[in-house]
């Protein structure tokens, strides 16, 4: 037995707040500029170690005080963008399947043409 599946279709309201949502998604993407992944620990006496996996292997890496900052900044913008990024994927998946597909514009519609004699 197969499950209808409720089909919804948004208002020209809810579009256009869709739409600038997106768009201040994406504004907000050109917002983050250092991007990496891992996590940054305090190491005695005043060290700090950078780990991630690489190729399914964990590496660390020594880090001094300044550089750990950057690098957290970097890990905290790293979760952002996967947030964001979720948020678009599912804004855009409301607005195809949201959307009802326009008409075919009978202009553009092209007539046969007439043969070559």
């Amino acid at each position: 037995m197969r499950k209808s599946v409720k089909k919804i279709v948004l208002t020209a309201r809810e579009i256009r707040r869709l739409e600038t949502r997106y768009n201040a998604l994406l504004v907000k993407l050109g917002s983050l500029h250092e991007i990496s992944q891992g996590s940054v620990m305090p190491q005695a006496p005043r060290a700090w170690r950078w780990t991630r996996k690489v190729a399914g292997k964990t590496v660390s890496v020594g880090l001094t005080p300044a550089k750990a900052q950057r690098m957290k900044r970097a890990i905290a913008n790293h979760r952002a963008l996967e947030k964001i990024i979720i948020e678009m994927r599912e804004i855009t998946q409301k607005l195809i399947l949201g959307t009802p597909d326009s008409p075919p514009n009978p202009a553009k519609q092209s007539l046969p043409k007439p043969p070559l004699s």
